[in-house]
């Protein structure tokens, strides 16, 4: 990080102001990766955890979904406290949690030790998945905000794929996750210590960037908000850009409040606030957390070996990286909504096509699901599909939108309602495909999921109105 670009604003020339807001975005990704990482790390675990504790199905179910509900209150209570602390304030607390986080639950003796020590991770993990994105906005210029954005995407899928490679790597070296590696310590316990380092670099890395220069304005803090934007934007453009927060604000500025999302007249919720409510759950109610915690299972009980079934798992994860890249490319160009309506047909499309594959599935000697060899081609293929439509759209999009869609005086507290949102829907989506499995089967559920998906055509042509190329300034709520 170039330190004297901060401290000297107005020395900085357009490229290396460039240069600079790039690095910053890069920091703020960081927690990101972390995000995927200690969503990831769980998977590897889970024969530890039944050694370690004792845990029966139940008991297990809630260790591992644990997390999800602290994920829940982190983005609730991360975008009140960053109206209060700043946005940079909050993603350091996060730091300090994930690091926490990951040295109590490799240490845990007992559950309930270790489900204290993932909540304090899934609050990180909320925390990050909602100012992460805000912040970016807050500090890029509207012309290329959506790209960097979209990379908070990737770093999640990264994440995740580094903790699926870790695990594999230290189950390894162990024997199995249940044997002694380092130290007289299990492996699956180390699996959790090994994020120590990511999040020490996040931590670290997060006392060189500056705070968000909106929040600056809000609070007050002209001269330190005039100062960090001299250096992301030159001094010639700093001026400008800090009266037009000024006169953003001019109408209404005071201490932001949930109050704030009710309308003045009518004493009800500001429908922006409703569209990034609907964003938020929509992402979530696609389904494609299944894919994501249940991919290697579900695989498998249609007939792939385990082998096969973690290599199109691999497979998934390098067309998400992919898909990542498309939407990197596109959101600037065509825009964020013509890329969500995009994704709900294709995912309309591809999950109806697994779910018809699925009505074909019979029952092998064994006693398991098994589907037709042609069944079972398309249930691949779509499924593939599926996963490519989702990461050039609703993946990365939703958090874009959240991050920017908001006036500046709302921003914190719409980022809480929509951020908790989101994991709640996460948390029930998650929570409800085992019952969906027993109740309806894999065809009910992903036919429920299509339904979904293409409810959520209507709501993007009906409700999402396109936020490309506009200044977060001229955000309308």
């Amino acid at each position: 990080m170039n330190s004297v670009s901060l401290e000297n604003p107005g020395v900085a020339k357009s490229a290396e102001n460039t240069r600079l807001i790039v690095q910053i975005s890069c920091v703020a990704t960081l927690g990101g990766f972390l995000f995927g990482f200690d969503s990831g790390v769980i998977n590897g675990t889970v024969d530890g955890l039944k050694q370690a504790f004792h845990s029966n199905a139940a008991g297990l179910g809630f260790e591992v979904a644990s997390m999800l509900l602290g994920c829940a209150l982190g983005a609730f209570f991360a975008g009140r406290v960053s109206d209060y602390w700043g946005r940079r304030s909050v993603l350091i607390i996060s730091a300090v949690l994930f690091l926490l986080s990951a040295l109590g639950a490799g240490a845990a003796h007992d559950a309930v030790w270790f489900v204290t020590a993932r909540l304090t991770g899934g609050f990180a993990v909320g925390a990050a998945s909602v100012i992460a994105p805000a912040y970016i906005a807050e500090v890029a210029p509207a012309r290329y905000r959506g790209r960097l954005a979209t990379v908070q995407q990737i770093a999640i899928i990264g994440g995740l794929f580094s903790a699926f490679l870790s695990n594999y790597l230290l189950a390894s070296a162990a024997g199995a996750s249940t044997s002694v590696l380092w130290l007289g310590q299990d492996a699956w316990r180390w699996m959790f210590w090994v994020q120590v380092l990511p999040s020490s670099l996040f931590l670290v890395s997060l006392l060189f960037i500056p705070e968000s220069p909106r929040f600056l304005v809000v609070r007050k803090r002209e001269v330190e908000a005039a100062r960090v934007l001299g250096s992301l934007y030159g001094e010639s453009e700093a001026a400008t850009k800090l009266a037009e927060i000024g006169a953003s604000l001019a109408q209404d500025r005071h201490r932001p409040k949930l109050s704030d999302l009710l309308d003045k007249t009518s004493g009800r919720v500001r429908p922006i606030v409703w569209v990034g409510i609907g964003l938020a759950t929509f992402q979530q109610l696609v389904g494609i957390n299944v894919v994501f915690y249940y991919g290697a299972v579900l695989w498998q009980a249609v007939g792939f070996s385990e082998s096969d079934a973690l290599l199109i798992n691999v497979l998934s994860g390098a067309l998400s990286i992919g898909a990542c890249l498309i939407a990197v490319a596109l959101i600037d160009r065509i825009g964020r909504k013509p890329l969500l309506w995009i994704g709900s047909v294709g995912m309309t499309v591809t999950l109806a096509l697994v779910a018809w594959a699925f009505i074909h599935a019979g029952m092998d000697a064994q006693g398991k699901l098994s589907l037709p060899p042609a069944m079972g081609t398309l249930a691949l293929v779509a499924a593939n599909a599926y996963v490519v439509f989702f990461n050039m759209s609703w993946g990365p999009v939703m958090w874009v939108m959240l991050g920017e869609m908001f006036p500046n005086q709302i921003r914190g507290s719409s980022l809480a309602v929509a951020g908790a949102a989101q994991w709640i829907s996460n948390f029930i989506i998650t929570i409800t495909f085992p019952m969906l499995l027993v109740g309806i089967g894999l065809a009910g559920a992903y036919g429920l999921y299509a339904a979904a998906a293409a409810l959520s055509i209507v709501f993007v042509v009906m409700f999402v109105k396109e936020t490309r190329g506009k200044e977060l300034e001229e955000m309308e709520g």
